[in-house]
């Protein structure tokens, strides 16, 4: 067998884990389907693979909308002090990703986040878990191919920690600080592959402002939207790479040094650094207060009623 077929195919399953953990995410919003109990359903189902639990990552997720590129925010760990812890975890995360990512929905999020009946969930996610790796292993022992099937588990799960690395960073590494949910986030275009398979997680301006906004209607919200979009001279790029490149070349951030970047790009781009505050602030409920009222956008696009 030819060795770049295989870690060829190993790559694929990888970049296609990335289009199931989406539609997990569209779960956490409960937007893949009507019914609550279908979005945990699949939620549950759909982080079997990657090692985590459906809830840590849910109320994460939900933690993060309500306090984008803030001080509260769990998913800011690219905003720091410079300092060699920083640099550390910065670089790892690049690297290693999804070990680090097992790390803290497993461990340091729900024990920290968690109490009652959230904990009990977290503990029972993590039993069931055990319970399937446990059987799936013996199982595959007793055929003879235990080896084969940790390869084809294993080995995309690396793949997918790249790409799920290089997407995390890309949506918000270098958006302003503590700005809101249009401007601390950022738009990349891509193309029309990762559009397809991500399904339309780059249209992440979009996705931040109206989150219940379901994938298959983000791509005609960002268009609705770019007005708005350009107004506030939100982050809207072209490639995931080139963002990721450059957050290798700078590194881990500094609200300071976030600051002058901005200011230095403003000048070089003709615009004023200085603008009114956010109308679609942080909101307690992790929807976004206000968002209506500040861009008109119907009920259509969440597949809602108005």
């Amino acid at each position: 067998e030819s060795q770049w077929v295989t870690w060829s195919a190993y790559a694929c399953m990888g970049y296609l884990w990335m289009g199931v953990v989406t539609f997990m995410h569209d779960c956490t919003h409960q937007v893949l389907f009507d019914r609550k109990w279908k979005n945990w359903v699949f939620g549950i189902f759909s982080t079997v693979p990657i090692f985590v639990t459906f809830i840590a990552f849910k109320e994460d997720h939900l933690e993060h909308h309500r306090h984008n590129r803030s001080p509260k925010d769990p998913d800011a760990f690219t905003m720091g002090e410079r300092k060699l812890g920083d640099f550390v975890l910065f670089y790892a995360y690049m690297l290693i990703g999804v070990a680090l990512t097992v790390i803290q929905f497993n461990f340091i999020y729900p024990f920290q986040a968690f109490r009652g009946r959230k904990l009990w969930i977290h503990m029972g996610e993590l039993a069931a878990r055990v319970a399937v790796y446990s059987a799936l292993i013996v199982w595959t022992s007793r055929l003879g191919v235990r080896s084969e099937f940790l390869a084809v588990w294993l080995i995309p799960a690396g793949f997918f920690s790249i790409f799920n690395s290089i997407r995390f960073i890309a949506e918000h590494y270098g958006a302003p600080w503590d700005a809101g949910q249009l401007r601390g986030t950022r738009t990349i275009i891509s193309n029309p592959v990762n559009s397809f398979f991500w399904n339309n997680i780059n249209y992440h301006i979009g996705h931040h402002v109206y989150p219940a906004v379901p994938w298959y209607n983000l791509q005609k919200l960002h268009a609705a939207m770019l007005p708005a979009i350009e107004a506030e001279g939100a982050l809207v790029e072209k490639s995931y790479l080139r963002v990721f490149v450059r957050a290798c070349w700078e590194g881990p951030e500094t609200v300071e040094r976030n600051e002058a970047q901005l200011a230095a790009s403003c000048v070089l781009e003709g615009r004023s650094a200085l603008r009114s505050p956010d109308p679609i602030a942080h909101s307690p409920s992790g929807t976004l207060a206000g968002a209506g009222a500040a861009l008109p956008i119907t009920g259509a696009l969440s597949g809602k009623a108005a």
